[in-house]
């Protein structure tokens, strides 16, 4: 997508791989709307470290990071011994499949560059199959979401309202976006829109960054805080919600979302709104067989308690807003059930929750 930076238009990529520093080129997303900032992860473990702390997130953009940390971690062994490098892979494996539970596609992406590297008979041979494969879920990341918006572009009529929650955008794949994709698409083709960005608590990933996001396309939105969505349900202002996942259950056809999705999809069915999810092929989880035994991860209480912002010195400070004596629960995560779910937006098409198993080999499932 194109970044406009005093005043100026630049093509930038969410994730990017150098070569010659052997590092993984990331936006810092956590200054970001008041900061647009690209750094370079040194090792495996940094890398590991910044899909944890959210320097980089979204489904597609941590697969993709997990993918070039695999390749990373390969790149910096030295010796000839492929037993050893064997065992130094499975511990950057573990690291980086470590670093955000819930998420499927960083499992996903790092065995497509396993299974590559299994190809080559020397180190040397596996750790240049290892950065092409990396490269290449990347490109298809890409590729899976320009397909995901010329599937989706057809849900949006003119004049239409749509509701989003948290980032599924460019921001968070290596570019287009999923839940965004449709967006993007429509406006290619001169429909003209409203997007409501609910806030998204507790770290605000919607006011901060899908609306970003919006304002450098020139999309027509607002910032909603996450409770007023049912209210502007209720008074007919939605036509449309359209999410991302971090995980869809290929079984079941349960995704799991940022936390407060489940509620939104609650609201939509009882005000007879279209509910929609669009993901790419590598946040199916074709092994699992219910949502109960997907993990939710619980992040810091701090998250919950207070926010984080910028001073008008341009300092980057957190708040504490409650309470100073209560701690507070933060599962970062829950799972929609998909009796509550229109549609799932892919690239293959827009599937019925139930039709991922029938059709998984179109989609990419061998078994």
């Amino acid at each position: 997508m194109n970044v406009i930076q005093g005043g100026r238009v630049q093509a930038c990529r969410t994730v990017s791989f150098d070569r010659v520093s052997n590092s993984v080129l990331l936006i810092e997303q956590r200054l970001l709307p008041h900061e647009f900032k690209v750094v370079g992860t040194q090792d495996y473990r940094e890398t590991a470290a910044a899909i944890t702390t959210m320097v980089v997130r979204g489904a597609g953009a941590i697969g993709a990071t997990a993918a070039y940390g695999l390749a990373q971690g390969a790149l910096a062994f030295r010796g000839t011994s492929l037993a050893k490098f064997t065992k130094h892979v499975e511990k950057v494996y573990q690291t980086l499949k470590d670093a955000r539970p819930t998420a499927v596609d960083p499992v996903n992406a790092m065995n497509d560059v396993r299974a590559v590297m299994r190809l080559g008979t020397s180190v040397g041979e596996q750790q240049v199959l290892a950065l092409a494969a990396a490269e290449e879920f990347a490109n298809s990341d890409v590729e899976h979401c320009r397909a995901i918006g010329q599937h989706g572009a057809r849900l949006i009529r003119n004049g239409m309202k749509v509701l989003t929650h948290c980032n599924a955008g460019w921001l968070a794949f290596v570019d287009i976006g999923s839940a965004t994709a449709p967006l993007y698409a429509a406006q290619a083709q001169g429909k003209k829109f409203h997007v409501f960005c609910d806030e998204t608590r507790p770290r605000s990933q919607g006011a901060t960054l899908t609306a970003w996001e919006l304002a450098q396309q020139k999309i027509s939105h607002q910032i909603i805080a996450d409770n007023a969505a049912g209210h502007l349900m209720q008074r007919g202002e939605i036509d449309l919600v359209i999410v991302g996942s971090d995980r869809v259950l290929g079984r079941t056809g349960e995704v799991t979302n940022k936390i407060g999705t489940y509620t939104k999809a609650v609201l939509a069915l009882r005000h007879n709104i279209p509910f929609y999810v669009a993901i790419p092929l590598s946040t199916i989880d074709w092994d699992l067989k219910r949502g109960l035994d997907i993990p939710i991860e619980e992040r810091e209480e701090s998250e919950v308690l207070g926010a984080w912002g910028v001073t008008a010195a341009r300092k980057r400070e957190y708040i504490r807003v409650a309470n100073p004596s209560s701690g507070a629960r933060n599962p970062g995560f829950d799972v929609t059930p998909p009796e509550l779910i229109t549609g799932i937006i892919t690239p293959a098409g827009i599937l019925k929750p139930g039709e991922l198993w029938k059709r998984r080999k179109d989609l990419g499932h061998g078994a």
